[in-house]
């Protein structure tokens, strides 16, 4: 038994999730979002679960930077590959011709490096319409301009793609959705060759009327809702991270004592109080509350006390039973990450993303 944490990743589960895509979106291709180290998960492991000959696989990926795709192509992967946040430089350019890597365009100097760059072959483009997010993207205004200068560039592999980013569509009470996706329809209606994306997890989950060409899942991929207040399994999705830890030490205090920095939690009884061997230098939220919920051989018991860099302290009364070296679970597995994340006052994608270095990772079928 080793003494850390291990991240248990089931890439059956992702197989299924993507599968579920599928499933929503049956006439969409399938972008899967596998920036961020996909998320916290390995971007490697996932990029190879995702792609051909496997069963459930995905049709392109999308990263967030060049040196993500970069590392996708010298370790195999021949899936398409969008760069999400684009090329800033002639030189990025280059590398994305070189090496067959596709780019969003969303400033006109983009525009204007790809009409002045001399390329080996040319590159295929996204081009990028803010229809309301007002983070990347080029107003809805210039877009016939922009994408008209891009089918005459040498540079440019046609067909082209146009697509937006949605602000609201875990909210299904918010019109703007809608709107976005009305907007967007009306500047794209005179380019019909182009393919079209407008849909995230959300969106593909619940706006049907967004799926277009292309479909964009992140969050969903890995087995987690995009809404506030459900969890992945109402919509039969499977956690592909399980984290998991085990006690390292088991206490019997007395009422009145109090646990961990701070003494924010004190016993209101006699009570026995484990150690587990996990903290926020391995990506446990510090600012967890008293209550958040953690598994102890699979029993729900709560965390008490602040969490510290290593460690962190449970109360063992709903698991009489429990020892040193008894099996724990952070979240995962019969724990959706997303109650730990309401209790910490924040989103799954940062847990996993905050996932570190020194956690082991084992990658498995299931």
């Amino acid at each position: 038994m080793t003494s850390g944490v291990l991240a248990q990743i089931d890439l059956t589960a992702l197989q299924h999730n993507i599968a579920r895509v599928r499933t929503y979106a049956p006439k969409a291709a399938i972008l899967a979002m596998i920036k961020a180290d996909a998320y916290g998960h390995g971007l490697l492991a996932v990029a190879q679960a995702l792609s051909p000959p496997l069963p459930s696989s995905a049709d392109g990926f999308g990263v967030a930077r060049l040196e993500e795709a970069l590392f996708l192509r010298q370790h195999g992967i021949e899936l398409p590959i969008l760069v999400m946040a684009g090329f800033l430089c002639a030189e990025e350019l280059e590398k994305m011709s070189e090496f067959s890597i596709s780019t969003v365009v969303h400033t006109l100097e983009q525009v204007q490096l790809l009409e002045s760059t001399s390329l080996k072959e040319p590159v295929s483009v996204w081009l990028k319409m803010d229809t309301g997010m007002h983070r990347l993207g080029l107003p809805p205004a210039v877009i016939p301009e922009a994408y008209t200068r891009l089918l005459a560039c040498d540079n440019v592999a046609k067909p082209m793609t146009l697509f937006s980013h949605l602000a609201r569509s875990d909210e299904l009470s918010s019109t703007m959705t809608q709107e976005q996706t009305d907007l967007f329809n009306r500047i794209v209606h005179a380019i019909p060759s182009a393919a079209k994306s407008i849909a995230n997890s959300a969106a593909i989950m619940t706006w049907p009327q967004t799926h277009m060409d292309w479909v964009r899942p992140g969050i969903m991929l890995y087995g987690i809702s995009p809404f506030a207040n459900r969890v992945g399994a109402d919509f039969d999705l499977q956690p592909v991270m399980t984290l998991k830890s085990h006690l390292i030490a088991v206490h019997t205090l007395s009422k009145g004592d109090a646990v961990s920095y701070g003494s924010t939690w004190i016993c209101p009884e006699k009570m026995r109080v484990g150690v587990i061997a996990v903290g926020y230098a391995d990506g446990y939220p510090r600012h967890a509350r008293n209550g958040t919920p953690i598994l102890v051989n699979g029993v729900r018991c709560a965390l008490v006390g602040r969490v510290s860099m290593d460690l962190t302290t449970v109360d063992l009364r709903p698991c009489p039973q429990a020892k040193i070296g008894d099996p724990v679970v952070l979240w995962g597995e019969g724990l959706p990450i997303e109650e730990v994340a309401a209790a910490a006052d924040t989103i799954a994608y940062e847990l996993l993303c905050h996932v570190m270095s020194r956690v082991r990772f084992e990658y498995r079928y299931v």
